[in-house]
C-alpha cells in the first residue's frame, strides 16, 4: 500500500537550473573558460563539489581542494543571492495542487534533494508546510544514484521504502529510487526516463488515482 511520497526538488517542484546555470557560468568565465547549457544539464542531481569538479575538467583547470571549495561556496553565495528572490509563481504548474491533494488523501511527504538550499527555496515559494520532513544535501553524504536520500526520507516518514513513490526528473533520481525498492514516477519524457514506473510531463498531469494504480506493480 502507498503511503508516502518523496520528491526531487529541482525539475518536479520548482525548476532553479537557470540559477544554477548563471552562477556556474558566473564562476567558469572569471576562471577564464565558457560553461554551456548542454553542460548544464549534465549536472542534474549531481552534487555541488562534483558539479564544481566536472566543470574544472572541462575547462581544463586545475585547484587544490582548498581552492576548490572556496571556488563551490562563492558560486553557491551568488546562487542564494538569486534563489532568495524567488517567488511562488515559479512553482512549476500542478505541483502545489498535488501536494495538496496527496496531504488531503492522508499521505506522508518528504523532499529528497541534492540540494543544500532546499528549505530556503521551498520558504520562499510557500511550500515548506507542505512536507513533513526534509532530506537534502545537508543530511546525506552520497549523491543519486546511491539511494541514501530517499532511504533516509522514508525513515524520516516512519514508512517503509516498498509503500514510498518517489517523484524524479533525472536518471540518475530514478536508479536511486530503484536501488531503494521505490516506485518512481518519472517527471519528463518516457524516451529518456525509461526506468520510470510512470512518466508524467508535470506534476499537472499527477492525481491520486494514477498513484494509488502503481501499487499493484512490484518493486522487487
Amino acid at each position: 500500500m502507498i503511503k508516502a511520497c518523496i520528491f526531487d526538488l529541482d525539475g518536479v517542484i520548482v525548476d532553479t537550473a537557470l540559477y544554477h546555470y548563471q552562477a556556474w557560468k558566473r564562476l567558469a568565465n572569471e576562471l577564464g573558460f565558457d560553461f554551456t547549457e548542454h553542460q548544464n544539464e549534465q549536472l542534474k542531481g549531481v552534487s555541488r563539489v562534483r558539479s564544481l569538479e566536472l566543470i574544472l575538467g572541462w575547462g581544463g583547470v586545475t585547484k587544490t581542494q582548498t581552492e576548490q571549495t572556496e571556488l563551490a561556496t562563492r558560486k553557491n553565495q551568488w546562487y542564494v543571492e538569486m534563489i532568495n528572490r524567488m517567488q511562488p509563481s515559479e512553482i512549476l504548474p500542478g505541483a502545489k495542487e498535488f501536494l495538496q491533494a496527496a496531504k488531503a488523501a492522508g499521505l506522508k511527504t518528504a523532499l529528497g534533494s541534492a540540494s543544500k538550499n532546499s528549505s530556503t527555496i521551498l520558504e520562499r515559494v510557500g511550500l515548506l508546510p507542505f512536507f513533513d520532513a526534509i532530506v537534502d544535501g545537508n543530511h546525506v553524504a552520497a549523491s543519486k544514484p546511491d539511494p541514501e536520500v530517499f532511504l533516509k526520507g522514508a525513515e524520516a516518514l516512519g514508512t517503509d521504502p516498498s509503500e514510498c513513490v518517489v517523484f524524479e526528473d533525472a536518471i540518475a533520481g530514478i536508479q536511486a529510487a530503484k536501488a531503494g525498492n521505490m516506485k518512481v514516477v518519472g517527471i519528463g519524457s518516457p524516451e529518456i526516463l525509461t526506468g520510470a514506473d510512470l512518466v508524467v510531463p508535470g506534476l499537472h498531469e499527477m492525481t491520486i488515482a494514477r498513484l494509488q494504480a502503481l501499487d499493484s506493480i512490484s518493486t522487487k
